[in-house]
């Protein structure tokens, strides 16, 4: 090898012998140690396990040897001389030491304790792999205990469809005494029998509890801001059983989204929703004023199942439909959303919603008048509108933003002369005798959507302009960047047209979002032209909600209120409109 004598390459290679064999040794090592280190944390683990079985031992015999009448707690039911948590050692390790004591054997018609149940619970916080050891047993006297000076309490936890409870945790306080507290958990019946407890009237407060569930208690009588509850805190008698109730259940939760019938979000909009359960006279359990974020949502977690009302409250939005109906339901361990279409506040404004009077199920096509001296409007449940009244802006509009244009026409028609009518051009003193055209904007109703109805005004046209003077097409795309559209009649082709005000769209339209209708007027006497006052079509989408409608604008006083439907009842009835929003709920006799 150039360079390099035989002796040096020898002594390169003892060097990298010497580095091989060092890292082997260091592999094994590490192995080795990590296997003793594990080991040994076995041991510690074993050691301190054993020691734990050591000191529950021993605080039962500590127990065993206690008078039957000191066998308690010192702050709890049976009153007692022990703590009910403890810190001791034992062999150098540091324990935790949870005691619990229970009068048992509760007999049907007297109070009476036959036995004590001790339970002694070790921990070691400090202890890897760790696992505690509970040790239970029963502490008899020599002969029948009574539990003269006290009563009992029977506890019974069940959920939201009458089951028990099993695990929830029944905590009891004396209202009289601080010192008097016991917390334990229901059987495999949801019952806790408390037994030996001190006598008082209306002293002692429960509250039942359970990870993940909702929370029931009691109150006190002439508590602040509750002082005739529903549910006062027990009474305890000697030699009497007092019995109680609760109900909890999973916890839920509730998604608000808060956007106008076209489906964008709206806004920091503000309501109330109140809660059905009472825990007072007119005292509800959930109250609250609620506001959906700047994008239109709102999320409540740990929701309690419950009937809730909601009511709007806002002054720059009126609630226009809520989707489910408000009261809705909430069912335990469920994820409800809740839709609220918004309109922008205009004055009084009266929403009305119409169901089922068997089924309880929304109604919608539902046709709802309300009307007053100088006022008659009409909506039809289910179903939105959109129309245009204006085009005195002139044409050139794509989208149907700006509400006095539209997208274009032949030339034929004019829109200036009379503010708010599409009319005949009027060439040399006389009308086209060609038909004019007038296509609109594109119409976004939000998504995907069925159309239902066409109609304008006036309802008739003069009669020397002759059969069908105005007539209509409509076109819908599912895409608002489509460049073609294709006007169709009733029969779904373009070899008809809508003539009579008020005709059903065709349904090869459903299913689309955005829309455009084409207008045409024509006269037989050159001395007369037709006019186009206002133009509507209905649809139905998923920010519609069912069987509902919303008159704003209203003044107040009383109204008549006349519903019809298909199939059911008509309805009619009187109803007054004070300031702000209301709601009327009718039920239709099918």
């Amino acid at each position: 090898m150039s360079g390099i004598t035989t002796k040096q390459w020898r002594k390169g290679f003892s060097l990298i012998e010497v580095l091989v064999g060092t890292a082997i040794f260091l592999i094994v090592a590490i192995g080795v140690y990590g296997s003793l280190t594990s080991l040994l944390k076995l041991a510690n683990g074993a050691q301190a396990r054993t020691l734990a079985v050591q000191l529950a031992d021993e605080q039962f015999e500590i127990i065993r040897n206690l008078p039957y009448s000191s066998v308690g707690l010192t702050n709890g039911i049976p009153v007692g001389v022990l703590l009910q948590t403890q810190t001791l050692t034992r062999g150098g390790v540091t324990f935790i030491v949870g005691l619990t004591v229970r009068n048992i054997n509760l007999s049907s018609t007297t109070v009476q304790a036959s036995d004590k149940l001790v339970e002694v619970d070790v921990t070691c916080p400090t202890c890897q792999n760790f696992q505690p050891v509970s040790l239970t047993g029963q502490i008899s006297p020599a002969n029948l205990q009574s539990a003269g000076n006290g009563g009992a309490v029977v506890t019974q936890v069940f959920n939201g469809n009458g089951d028990p409870v099993q695990g929830a945790t029944v905590s009891m306080q004396s209202t009289a005494t601080s010192t008097i507290i016991n917390t334990d958990v229901t059987d495999n019946s949801g019952v806790l029998n408390v037994i030996g407890v001190p006598p008082g009237v209306n002293v002692y407060k429960v509250t039942v509890t359970k990870s993940g569930y909702s929370t029931d208690e009691t109150y006190a009588i002439g508590g602040s801001g509750n002082p005739n509850p529903t549910n006062p805190n027990l009474t305890v008698l000697n030699q009497q059983v007092t019995s109680a109730s609760f109900a909890i259940d999973k916890l839920s939760s509730i998604h608000f989204s808060s956007v106008s019938p076209l489906c964008v979000p709206a806004g920091n909009v503000h309501f109330s929703m109140v809660g059905a359960k009472q825990i007072g006279a007119s005292l509800p359990k959930y109250s609250q004023n609620l506001q959906t974020n700047g994008s239109g949502s709102l999320d409540l977690s740990s929701m309690e199942w419950d009937t809730y009302t909601i009511t709007s409250t806002d002054s720059s939005f009126d609630l226009a439909g809520i989707n489910p109906f408000s009261p809705f339901t909430l069912n335990p361990n469920n994820d409800q959303s809740v839709q609220l279409v918004v309109l922008p506040h205009d004055g009084n404004s009266l929403m009305v919603t119409v169901e089922d009077g068997v089924t309880n199920l929304p109604i919608s096509g539902a046709v709802v008048e309300l009307s007053k001296s100088g006022y008659d409007q009409t909506y039809t449940t289910g179903q939105g509108y959109m129309s245009q009244t204006d085009w005195t802006g002139g044409s050139g509009q794509v989208s149907f933003t700006d509400e006095t244009k539209y997208f274009g026409d032949n030339g034929l028609v004019d829109v200036s002369t009379s503010t708010g009518n599409i009319l005949l051009k009027d060439i040399f003193g006389s009308y086209s005798a060609a038909t004019g055209t007038l296509e609109s904007s594109t119409f976004d109703t939000g998504t995907s959507s069925n159309f239902y109805t066409f109609s304008w005004t006036p309802l008739n046209q003069p009669p020397l302009s002759g059969a069908s003077s105005v007539k209509f097409q409509f076109a819908a795309n599912a895409s608002s960047t489509d460049t073609v559209w294709s006007y169709l009649g009733p029969d779904g082709t373009p070899n008809t047209y809508y003539s009579v005000p008020g005709a059903t769209l065709s349904n090869v339209h459903n299913g689309k979002e955005y829309a455009r209708y084409m207008a045409y007027i024509s006269t037989e006497t050159a001395t007369v032209t037709p006019k186009i006052a206002n133009i509507s079509f209905s649809y139905t989408s998923s920010c519609i909600p069912p069987g509902q409608v919303l008159f704003q604008g209203l003044s107040t006083g009383t109204y008549t209120l006349n519903i019809s439907k298909s199939g059911y009842a008509n309805y009619s009835g009187s109803i007054t409109i004070g300031s702000g929003w209301q709601q009327k709920t009718v039920l239709m006799a099918p």
